[in-house]
């Protein structure tokens, strides 16, 4: 009796990880699908940590403003262009940064202002 037990508990826990872990594109809502639509092609070819993140993003989705909603897509649809070399040298960027002080941090985050601030044409000239 204790055995059937166990392999009914094992077996059931087998059963709801293979539901949890299942995230294919076609196994998501239609409102994460989309959220996520920019990220359509390449989701499957996606690991599932990366699957995972994008879900918790896409879940405070519907809560956003319009013009919030439009930036991530936006955002979505740069990173997938983005070949995994050019994604792991973002990687190493945004480490890289959350690792310097505060102080130096704000300085560089007015400096990115500032580009931003001038004209495309002056833009290309630095």
């Amino acid at each position: 009796m204790g055995f059937s037990r166990i392999a009914i508990l094992i077996l059931a826990l087998g059963l709801a990880g293979g539901v949890a872990a299942e995230t294919g594109w076609n196994s998501l809502s239609v409102p994460q699908r989309q959220a996520l639509s920019p990220l359509a092609a390449d989701w499957d070819a996606l690991d599932e940590g990366q699957r995972q993140k994008w879900l918790r993003i896409a879940e405070g989705f519907a809560g956003l403003t319009e013009t919030e909603r439009a930036r991530i897509q936006l955002r979505m649809r740069e990173w997938a262009q983005l070949t995994p070399a050019q994604r792991e040298r973002a990687r190493d960027q945004y480490r890289a940064l959350r690792n310097i002080p505060a102080e130096q941090r704000e300085s560089l985050h007015q400096q990115w202002q500032q580009y931003r601030s001038l004209p495309p044409d002056e833009r290309q000239s630095r």
